[in-house]
């Protein structure tokens, strides 16, 4: 792995935050995502299963945590099953965890092989009442293909019909929202090397260079500094394109005059970094990028200022988006009078802000969660306005990453530059 190693007794404090959580006499099984094929003999890169990582720290495919709290056998109560290698694997494919570097990535001392799980189920699954079984419960979620998860629980049911099946997803969700003093160190450091990333990109943001060039600058900026890359598919979106949410083919040539809306951050040790900057491309806002700019930035300041223990989603974005309507009354893009002839089920503001301020962030981009938890100390989110002006080509959005304290709140990005003033100045510098 290009990381650092973590500290295992992470893993270990997970396994057991779970444990407490699952009912009596249950097993609760985990398994590593696939590597998902392309083309011809082609696969796509590994992805680890968000919570197989967090249960073990283990970065490899073919991977299952299988937990027993109950287990009559003590060193049955945690194992870990990984894919043998060979010497043949060893050529092709190069180093595979061995059993004692996974005891000491993990915490967990019962170690088998991949080929064993079967067997080593089979003696203990009947010492059980409930199985726990994963899925993907993201309500975005939208899978087109059968995962390793669902092939799983397709099996385990014909295997073992007469058990009584759990959802452990609900008791993962429940557990990720709450990052630790280790979490949010992979996730500073993401947002360092992101931080690095924006700031060469000041530098070298110009008329004349293409999206895909500004692309280019931050993978360097981001594997160099042991990153496997992006934390998500990178929006680089100059003038109009930056009205599309979910702009990716960062072809364009930025011209004079444009804006340049950056949706780009890194990733470090599965934990994601979540950044969007707007700047000038030739290093100086109109005047009137700088009025929808810095309401973008009042927006944002807004949304910070009410993230706070006790806040419940639907109303801290009902809020911020009374503030932006305000703003947009301000740009003169509608006024008092139209909101109050507006269809209610249709505002107006919906034409330039028509998505989220705010989302989980952790080792997923959009982390897991659950829109009904009222925000607690420990949860990490981003906040991320925006403003959208399709008739004009114009189109701004901030974004940065918050830690809820107990009090209040901390920027995690805070050092990265946001303000307008600091950012001409540094792309003339």
């Amino acid at each position: 792995m290009k990381y650092l190693p973590i500290d295992s007794q992470l893993f270990v404090t997970n396994r057991a935050r779970l444990n407490q959580l699952l009912k009596p006499k249950s097993i609760a099984i985990f398994n590593s995502n696939d590597i998902m094929p392309t083309n011809a003999d082609g696969t796509m890169g590994f992805r680890q299963n968000s919570d197989l990582f967090y249960l073990s720290g283990i970065d490899q495919e073919e991977t299952i945590v299988l937990l027993f709290p109950d287990a009559p056998d003590p060193r049955m109560r945690e194992i870990l099953f990984l894919r043998e290698t060979s010497d043949l694997i060893a050529v092709w494919e190069g180093y595979k965890y061995t059993k004692e570097h996974a005891r000491e990535v993990s915490g967990i001392q019962t170690i088998y092989w991949t080929s064993q799980f079967e067997q080593i189920l089979t003696t203990l699954v009947f010492e059980a009442d409930a199985i726990y079984l994963n899925t993907n419960e993201h309500i975005r979620n939208s899978s087109e293909v059968q995962t390793r998860d669902a092939k799983f629980i397709n099996w385990v049911k014909e295997r073992y019909p007469l058990h009584r099946l759990e959802r452990v997803a609900p008791l993962m969700h429940h557990l990720r929202v709450i990052k630790s003093p280790v979490e949010i160190a992979q996730l500073n450091e993401a947002i360092r090397i992101t931080e690095l990333g924006f700031r060469r990109l000041l530098n070298f943001v110009k008329p004349g260079v293409t999206e895909y060039e500004v692309e280019a600058e931050l993978i360097h900026e981001f594997v160099r500094n042991r990153s496997k890359g992006f934390a998500y598919q990178p929006i680089i979106a100059s003038g109009a394109n930056a009205c599309v949410l979910h702009y990716i083919e960062n072809s364009r040539i930025c011209k004079d005059g444009d804006l340049l809306l950056l949706d780009v951050a890194a990733e470090y040790a599965n934990y994601n970094a979540d950044l969007t900057r707007t700047i000038p491309v030739n290093g100086r806002f109109t005047a009137r990028q700088r009025a929808v700019y810095d309401a973008v930035h009042r927006a944002f300041k807004f949304a910070k200022s009410i993230m706070q223990v006790g806040v419940l989603w639907s109303e801290y974005q009902h809020e911020v988006e009374m503030f932006i309507e305000s703003e947009l009354i301000g740009l003169g893009l509608f006024d008092k009078t139209d909101v109050k002839n507006q269809n209610p089920e249709s505002p107006l503001f919906k034409k330039y802000f028509m998505h989220g301020t705010s989302h989980h962030l952790g080792l997923d981009v959009h982390d897991v969660w659950n829109r009904y938890r009222r925000f607690e100390e420990g949860m990490v989110f981003t906040i991320e306005p925006g403003i959208y002006i399709q008739e004009e080509g114009l189109g701004v959005r901030l974004e940065n990453n918050i830690l809820v304290t107990q009090d209040s709140n901390i920027d995690l990005m805070g050092s990265i530059p946001m303000d307008a003033d600091e950012i001409e100045s540094l792309m003339n510098a």
